[in-house]
């Protein structure tokens, strides 16, 4: 499918969500709740921490919506997972299960204007020497609140491309592992240390624009994730070279439909490899989504498109310094997904939710003239399985994936999630 084709499928959906929306529900109006990554930022920052007050089976969402306010102005929240993983050809993989995530919130709230919030994340249970277990700052910034038009975030935070980046809690996606385009081609979780201005320009319609640290194309060691691998995280981060991004996003009842870019040189004027001394190495990465759930139905669409300067440069330093031949960065890399999600059950809080999923992304699209693309990298998954909530913050999970490049990595998932 050619990219015009494919950005073109995405916002013919995109219209055709605004254009057949009507008069959302009260279900729907909960519903949208699961969207705002910042609820509970607005909730805080118009008055003083209380006991919230939402009904029982409206789900929170975003990293922060489901801290509860403590008696004093400091906020505690968090999220996790375990999943399990059967392969259907296990001379080639384990099984295998995992408590994936534990994740720590902590906010504090210092006057009605200045707020802080932080996120620390453990993985794979363990954090010792030889270990495979991570333990690691998803976000710590300050907050500053001017009005609903203009406000500023400072510090490690989320950066606002896609629809998985900033609202990735277990109970917010469906499938037991993250979807392979908001992971590969988008990295997931992707955060870096800067300075954002965002706000809402009308009802529904907001904007993120900031300036932050960038990646370091030195670091690059895995071209089955694209780029990813070069992300630094804020630690140590190299920063001779800065990126940009913005975002634009509309949500109603019933609708989310945005698009998002980040750029910068990647270079960072050979700190990490002395062969990329003077080099750009420029990446641009850019997103277009929409999300549409209106009664039973839920459904997505996203499509992710990245390109890097000077591949041949930063593969040749590359090489050169690794003595890998395969460790060819792409020069362009993309991806896009379709899912389809109907409520088929609903009693309280509980409800049972059949989803299919069709992704296809390729993390090696194109790459500098003289050096092959590994084939195993340009991939189509389809996912499909069910979700069953026994509350909208905790949920069980079990799904098949079907790969069509590599079967050897077919499996059955299983996962238990929860917010709170």
């Amino acid at each position: 499918m050619s990219i015009l084709r494919t950005a073109t499928g995405v916002f013919a959906l995109t219209f055709g969500i605004v254009c057949t929306a009507a008069e959302p529900t009260l279900e729907e109006k909960l519903q949208i709740l699961q969207q705002e990554i910042d609820n509970i930022k607005a909730q805080l920052a118009k008055s003083p921490p209380q006991q919230p007050t939402q009904p029982a089976n409206a789900p929170a969402a975003g990293a922060n919506a489901g801290a509860t306010p403590t008696v004093s102005n400091t906020t505690v929240g968090g999220y996790g997972e375990f999943t399990y993983n059967k392969y259907r050809n296990t001379d080639v993989n384990n099984n295998q299960a995992d408590l994936r995530r534990f994740v720590l919130f902590f906010g504090h709230r210092f006057n009605d204007s200045i707020r802080f919030y932080s996120e620390l994340e453990f993985e794979h249970a363990v954090v010792s020497s030889g270990d495979r277990g991570e333990a690691e700052l998803e976000q710590a910034f300050i907050d500053y609140r001017i009005n609903d038009a203009a406000n500023f975030k400072a510090g490690l935070f989320l950066i606002p491309l896609g629809i998985l980046n900033e609202t990735h809690e277990p109970p917010t996606y469906y499938g037991v592992e993250r979807n392979f385009v908001e992971t590969r081609i988008i990295p997931s979780t992707w955060r870096e240390g800067g300075l954002q201005l965002y706000g809402e320009f009308a009802q529904g319609l907001k904007y993120n624009i900031g300036v932050s640290t960038g990646f370091d194309s030195g670091k690059f060691d895995d071209p089955a994730f694209a780029i990813r691998s070069a992300h630094q995280e804020l630690q140590l981060a190299n920063a001779n070279d800065l990126s940009v991004h913005g975002a634009l996003n509309y949500r109603a009842p019933g609708i989310l439909a945005g698009a998002g870019v980040f750029t910068g040189n990647t270079g960072q004027n050979g700190a990490s490899n002395a062969a990329l001394k003077g080099v750009s190495g420029r990446l641009t990465l850019w997103d277009v989504h929409a999300k549409y759930f209106r009664g039973n139905w839920d459904l997505q669409a996203l499509y992710a498109r990245g390109t890097l300067g000077d591949a041949a440069q930063i593969t040749n330093a590359l090489i050169a310094s690794s003595g890998n031949p395969n460790l060819v960065a792409p020069k362009v890399f993309d991806g896009w997904y379709t899912q389809a999600a109907y409520h088929v059950w609903k009693k309280g809080d509980m409800s049972l939710t059949p989803f299919i999923r069709y992704e296809r992304f390729n993390t090696q699209q194109e790459v500098a003239e003289g050096f092959t693309a590994d084939p195993l990298n340009n991939e189509r998954v389809i996912t499909a399985g069910m979700t069953f909530r026994l509350h909208p913050q905790v949920v069980l999970k079990a799904d098949y994936q079907k790969f069509r490049t590599d079967s050897t990595k077919d499996r059955f998932n299983l996962g238990l999630g929860y917010m709170f």
